[in-house]
């Protein structure tokens, strides 16, 4: 029998998996087993409820809709469980290694050597391009809803999410908080920024249950990956916003101090492995040998 599955919600579902293993393999020091365990138990559940009665209500829009785009609310949820999952796997941070590849790589403390071009406006507007990363897949993956390619949106969607989670595997590896919260003591300013700048770091840092997500840089990851689906699909006008918005992304991650240059680099990886073994895994996840049509 066919199954109602697609192949984005099997990718969700095996991480689900994983991340329900390791809590369990972990479960006398994962403290707060319970809650992670009841969210992967209960993502589960709506994965699998949403996807029964879409096929049971045919071509709802409103319901296919809230199907197509449930990942963008579940890649959020999965990405604050980690934090008791990492916390209770082991106590061990890794920043002391990224920061001697840093050093060993410039010779200085990159963040340190960008203080030479604080500047409030410079950080307003790099905290923009630092945020814009939360609007970028979903622009993308609306740009290919409403052009009503489903083989473009499909493949798209499962390559982000197929980062995203990559992203969180390595955080579950490699634990690390990054040089905001480790290298203060070598730092000789405080970025330099406006109210509104500061009340945004703020409550991004609030809202962020998660603090050990330095390796790799998912930002630097996804927003990689978005930007070569968003020219594979021929998107573009959002291919050319694109471009200079993740660059300056990408220098930002650093100059806001939220990463190692070798976070960034990871990141560039980890979009390249991506993009290579994305359309395997997508032909793998839905039992086809054929090739997604672009």
């Amino acid at each position: 029998m066919r199954t109602f599955l697609t192949p984005i919600d099997r990718l969700t579902l095996c991480l689900l998996a994983l991340l329900m293993a390791v809590m369990l393999f972990f479960v006398p020091t994962v403290h707060a087993w319970p809650q992670p365990g009841l969210t992967y138990l209960l993502l589960a559940l709506t994965i699998i409820s949403l996807a029964v009665l879409d096929r049971r209500a045919g071509t709802g829009k409103i319901l296919s809709s809230i199907r197509v785009f449930a990942p963008i609310a579940i890649i959020a949820i999965i990405f604050n469980s980690l934090g008791d999952l990492i916390t209770g796997i082991g106590n061990r941070h890794y920043d002391d290694i990224l920061i001697q590849a840093d050093y060993a790589l410039f010779g200085v403390h990159p963040t340190v050597w960008m203080e030479r071009f604080n500047d409030p406006l410079l950080t307003g507007l790099l905290q923009a391009a630092y945020m814009s990363y939360y609007g970028m897949p979903i622009a993308l993956a609306l740009a290919l809803y409403f052009r009503e390619n489903n083989d473009a949106f499909n493949s798209a969607v499962f390559a982000i999410l197929l980062c995203f989670y990559l992203s969180y595997i390595g955080y579950l590896l490699v634990p690390a908080v990054g040089p905001r919260y480790t290298l203060g003591h070598v730092q000789t300013a405080e970025l330099r920024a406006g109210p509104v700048t500061l009340w945004i770091r703020q409550a991004l840092d609030g809202l962020e249950h998660n603090k050990t997500d330095a390796f790799p840089s998912g930002h630097t990851a996804v927003a990689l990956v978005t930007l070569v689906y968003a020219w594979k699909y021929r998107e573009k006008v959002l291919s050319w916003i694109l471009v200079p918005a993740v660059s300056a992304l990408i220098f930002s991650t650093v100059y806001l101090r939220y990463h190692y240059v070798v976070d960034v680099i990871a990141g560039v990886l980890l979009a390249a492995l991506t993009i290579l073994i994305a359309p395997k895994t997508y032909r793998l996840f839905s039992g086809s040998s054929d090739r997604p049509q672009g």
